[in-house]
């Protein structure tokens, strides 16, 4: 490593460190214990088995804080500190990276460089994996971004500057203040005409409807923000193999607003819907798992993001969804007339949307008080008739 360079993986591994402790206070500890777990893995473990270790050491540590929070909640009925549970999404982000980045050493796509001749040089040589782990401008928010990529960049600033973000970041956050409108917006409806027994059906629906969408936008804001933090900082502008530069800077992104709410299928709205996180779980899970991949990638998605009765409800409710719309739209989509696809078009949005509103709502409540929001109107039972679809159809295959 050049010295310049070397300065830049310095600063953004500071500067990661410095962000930990100054949102995470005595908290960061929970970022940089693994953290130097895995530095140790990689001085030690032959890069065959690495991801193993890695993997069973981080998710290890990660849900004995999950299930701390959950003692204190439920069972001390404790106030628990912003800090930790901010600490504790940072840490969720944070085994992405290393799971990351343990694969690619297990599957020889990164070439470890323990080997070298002397510490001083082979920590040297490691401080590209820690300031990738640590780096500032993804460590709160994401996105996900593959350390072969990560590495191209930081030792390309010195070789080609990118063209300058500020216009495309100007123009991210416009979009962040319109969606923070439309949220404030809906906030003050949800506040003053509240769902009770006494509202009619449709009513409850549209009312749950405006609370997902609530939930959902405030996730991509978040990202908007991370992607704009990112971008400003030099990262999600790619050249494609055609050598063309990809316009608008949009290399690194979980999620377009527009793009994300108009599918009309739940497998599209999985697929978008924070698109780096899917992305790792298609590698982590779906692609190495030869049974029941798909049920599989949403009871680990489960455990990783902790464990609580809202997500056993919410995840396998998504899991089978999506395999309900597999098996739906295979089944009856080629049967229609053009006039019947527009029709099926539209329902298939609705059914996607009244699916999302019944997950995230059973997601982001995390207990019961999510399930009984739902449990006031019928939208419960759209993914209820789309499951029981899909075993009728299973059925109907097998005759």
């Amino acid at each position: 490593l050049t010295s310049s360079i070397t300065l830049w993986y310095l600063f953004v591994s500071i500067g990661g460190s410095v962000l930990a402790v100054v949102t995470m206070g005595v908290y960061s500890i929970l970022l940089f214990t693994p953290t130097l777990a895995f530095f140790l893995l990689v001085r030690s473990v032959d890069p065959s088995c690495i991801h193993t270790w890695a993997f069973g050491i981080q998710m290890l540590w990660q849900t004995f804080w999950h299930l701390l929070i959950q003692y204190r909640e439920y069972y001390l009925h404790e106030p628990v500190s912003i800090r930790l549970f901010l600490a504790v999404s940072t840490l969720m982000l944070l085994t992405q990276r290393i799971t990351s980045v343990s694969l690619d050493l297990q599957e020889k796509r990164v070439v470890p460089t323990c080997g070298a001749s002397s510490k001083r040089k082979a920590c040297i040589m490691l401080l590209p994996l820690v300031s990738y782990i640590l780096n500032f401008t993804t460590l709160l928010g994401g996105p996900l971004c593959s350390y072969g990529r990560f590495v191209s960049l930081m030792e390309g600033i010195d070789l080609s500057s990118p063209p300058s973000p500020l216009g495309v970041v100007f123009l991210k956050l416009i979009q962040v203040l319109m969606l923070e409108w439309v949220r404030f917006c809906l906030v003050y409806f949800l506040k003053h005409y509240t769902c009770d027994t006494k509202s009619g059906i449709f009513y409850g629906i549209l009312w749950l409807w405006g609370l997902g969408l609530v939930l959902r936008i405030q996730y991509y804001s978040h990202w908007r923000i991370s992607e704009c933090l990112s971008n400003a900082a030099g990262f999600g502008f790619w050249e494609n193999s055609s050598g063309v530069s990809s316009s608008e800077w949009n290399g690194l992104s979980d999620g377009d607003f527009w793009t994300t709410e108009a599918s009309i299928r739940m497998s599209e709205f999985t697929r978008r819907w924070n698109a780096t996180t899917a992305s790792w779980l298609r590698r982590l899970v779906y692609a190495r798992c030869k049974h029941f991949p798909l049920f599989a990638s949403f009871g680990f998605s489960l455990w990783w993001h902790g464990l609580h009765l809202g997500h056993f409800v919410g995840f396998f409710t998504w899991a089978a969804t999506v395999k309900a719309d597999h098996h739906i739209h295979r089944n009856l989509f080629q049967k229609l007339t053009p006039t019947q696809r527009k029709i099926y078009t539209f329902l298939s949005w609705i059914n996607a949307q009244m699916i999302v509103i019944c997950i995230v709502i059973a997601v982001e409540f995390r207990n019961m008080t999510g399930l009984r929001l739902l449990s006031k109107t019928y939208i419960g039972l759209v993914p209820l008739v789309n499951i029981i679809l899909l075993f009728v159809l299973k059925l109907s295959s097998l005759e």
